[in-house]
């Protein structure tokens, strides 16, 4: 009999874990969208120089990105809900990295400001592909690793991609960077649509067993539902989650457009040392970000796993006040190291709020998680549409101190909107979003 057993066991197929490569490919694929953001920052000083852009001139181009990222969230969303994760992520990825490539052939203020629009148009579909993905390819008490996957990639560009993008400018000069990112775009597109599949039980990758776990609990039947947008519109905690990642991403984008020329201007250091301190915040929250999923997948696997709920409440609330604090900390710094101390406590504490966000995506949206992960990424590239020519109109008018002081205010709307959340309660029932 236990001869019987063992050979069983043995005969018996051995559940896969693919999703986990799949979470390795959407951390690449935000890990190359931030790195092709950040370049232009990290060049911006170079560029000033060679076409003689003033702050206004750059906050504009900058802003031209969002703006066509901002247009394409929703619209994003629905191509993921409706054409899946797999075919509108690969396009996606295409369309941004051949407009990566071409920034190196702008001449002007208006081709820059043309070219990154167009960028900003083609990565627009991606994150709602990746939240479609955390939604399909993780069993319900992993969405907190799986969207980490997704904000440890945007985190972690922003802290190789200023060193990578100063050694490329010495070496190839500030056009080059963007060729050289282009072409890896490319490579990763061709991954995403090999690797990837709109559903695991597609993916011959993936044994019977693993997509079992996957979809337990789960109705297989509804997932390529459009959302109903009129009932989601009367929804007050919908706007607040959109309301609120705009001021977060508008933080985040501040750091990402501007701490680059900050560090340049206000300390006067060289490109390689810009380099290694624009690093070093997101460097922290790259880290809060993993452990703040990390954290929420513990509460979510424990005996009361509605905890993780009121956490995520929580943890968003400290996380935006410790940033503004930190930000009002680092606008009295007279030193470069002091400076770079609060910045980074301030953006690593913003991870909380990302991830509280991302993780709260899942849990509001069901099904329809592609059309509300573009709803909150409109209201976050609405935050950082303004965040570039913003900052530039402030800091020309009251300086680098004071444009951080002015930011730090901005949290209290945060708070106030995590209070109306309720990120436990689902936007639309399923018995009555599948109705409609």
């Amino acid at each position: 009999m236990e001869l019987e057993r063992t050979l069983d066991s043995a005969a018996a197929p051995a559940r896969t874990n693919y999703r986990w490569k799949v979470a390795t490919l959407i951390f690449l694929v935000s890990f190359v969208a931030y790195m092709d953001r950040v370049n232009l920052s990290v060049a911006t000083p170079v560029i000033m120089q060679e076409f003689g852009f003033t702050k206004i001139d750059m906050g504009f181009i900058q802003t031209c990105f969002f703006a066509g990222y901002a247009l394409m969230q929703v619209p994003g969303g629905i191509l993921a809900d409706r054409f899946g994760l797999r075919k509108t992520g690969t396009f996606a990825i295409l369309w941004w990295s051949l407009f990566t490539a071409l920034t190196a052939f702008a001449q002007g203020k208006f081709s820059f400001a043309a070219i990154r629009m167009a960028f900003g148009l083609g990565e627009g579909p991606v994150f709602p592909s990746l939240g479609a993905a955390c939604y399909k390819w993780f069993h319900h008490d992993e969405k907190g690793k799986a969207s980490s996957a997704i904000l440890g990639g945007t985190f972690f560009g922003p802290v190789v991609g200023p060193v990578v993008t100063v050694a490329l400018m010495a070496w190839l000069g500030w056009q080059g960077v963007f060729i050289v990112f282009g072409l890896i775009g490319a490579v990763v597109a061709w991954s995403w649509h090999k690797y990837t599949r709109d559903n695991p039980q597609d993916c011959p990758y993936v044994s019977a067993e693993e997509a079992e776990y996957i979809n337990e609990a789960r109705d297989a039947n509804a997932q390529k539902a459009v959302a109903p947008w009129k009932r989601l519109l009367r929804n007050h905690r919908f706007w607040a989650i959109g309301l609120q990642f705009l001021v977060v991403d508008y933080i985040m984008y501040v750091f990402l457009a501007w701490l680059p020329m900050f560090l340049t201007e206000a300390y006067g250091l060289n490109l390689k040392s810009m380099g290694f301190w624009t690093s070093v915040p997101w460097i922290a929250l790259t880290f809060m970000v993993f452990f703040a999923g990390w954290f929420s997948d513990r509460l979510a696997m424990g005996k009361n796993s509605e905890r993780q709920y009121t956490m995520r409440t929580a943890t968003a609330i400290a996380g935006i006040s410790v940033t503004s604090i930190g930000l009002y900390a680092a606008s009295q710094m007279a030193s470069v190291e002091a400076a770079i101390f609060w910045m980074t406590v301030a953006l690593g504490s913003l991870g909380f709020c990302m991830s509280a966000t991302w993780s709260s995506v899942m849990s509001l949206g069901g099904r329809f998680s592609g059309s509300v992960s573009g709803w909150i990424n409109l209201w976050g590239n609405i935050g950082g549409v303004l965040a570039p020519i913003v900052t530039a109109f402030l800091v020309e008018a009251y300086g680098w101190n004071d444009m951080f002081a002015i930011t730090a205010l901005f949290g209290t709307l945060v708070v106030v909107c995590w209070l109306v959340v309720k990120p436990g309660k689902q936007l639309l029932p399923e018995e009555v979003s599948a109705n409609k």
